[in-house]
């Protein structure tokens, strides 16, 4: 999965963003997140937020911060996001990617935070301040997680997993859409995806509602 399919996603959904309808049974961690980030964010003076996509998420937390920076690699993405920033003056948004040496300085945030973003902002713990704090939150890659987190030095290694929840969906319709907007999934609204489409409708509909286990995990750490 390349640059390529966020810009698209951009350019099609006007961001990183999905209008597919469904409801969470269960605890959802991603507002557990969010909760604890608009509790955490007040703490901390320089903001990072590593995937910060179309923008609305960072809008959201700036509401909470002294000053946020929210960076993406997709320069569709960033666009967006930067047109929505009207004139909040703690936030900024700017293009960058985690595959090359981020346009930061040493130490500069005190807190960043990863929702669902690139793993590897771990590998630039350089931006970060001594005692400082990241935090994010995945549904996969988690060895990965634990590896770079030790590899980088970090202490305090928190990792919560979430894997009781479900998204259940009204219909075939809107299930659709939310796997052609899942990161790296084809779109499944083509004609020529409607075998695979309905392979994965029949292994998932229970009692003829069609539904997805959640499952996302939580890890939070310590720069020394």
């Amino acid at each position: 999965m390349g640059v390529d399919w966020y810009n698209s996603i951009a350019r099609r959904n006007g961001g990183y963003k999905s209008d597919a309808k469904f409801l969470i049974k269960g605890v959802s961690a991603e507002n557990i997140f969010e909760t604890e980030l608009t509790n955490m964010l007040p703490n901390y003076s320089h903001v990072l937020d590593a995937g910060c996509g179309h923008g609305d998420f960072t809008i959201k937390m700036s509401q909470f911060a002294k000053s946020i920076i929210g960076f993406d690699n997709s320069i569709e993405m960033i666009k967006i996001a930067q047109s929505y920033k009207l004139d909040k003056s703690n936030l900024e948004f700017v293009y960058a990617t985690t595959k090359e040496e981020l346009p930061f300085k040493d130490e500069q945030f005190d807190f960043i935070y990863d929702r669902r973003g690139p793993t590897s902002i771990i590998n630039h713990s350089r931006i970060l301040r001594s005692k400082g704090t990241i935090i994010g939150i995945h549904s996969g890659a988690l060895d990965i997680v634990k590896e770079r987190l030790d590899h980088n030095g970090f202490k305090n290694i928190e990792i919560r997993e979430y894997k009781d929840a479900k998204i259940i969906f009204p219909n075939r319709e809107e299930f659709t859409k939310f796997l052609s907007d899942i990161p790296g999934n084809p779109n499944y609204t083509e004609d020529h995806m409607k075998e695979e489409l309905e392979i994965s409708i029949n292994e998932n509909t229970i009692n003829g509602i069609i539904q997805l286990k959640e499952y996302k995990y939580i890890w939070k750490a310590i720069k020394p």
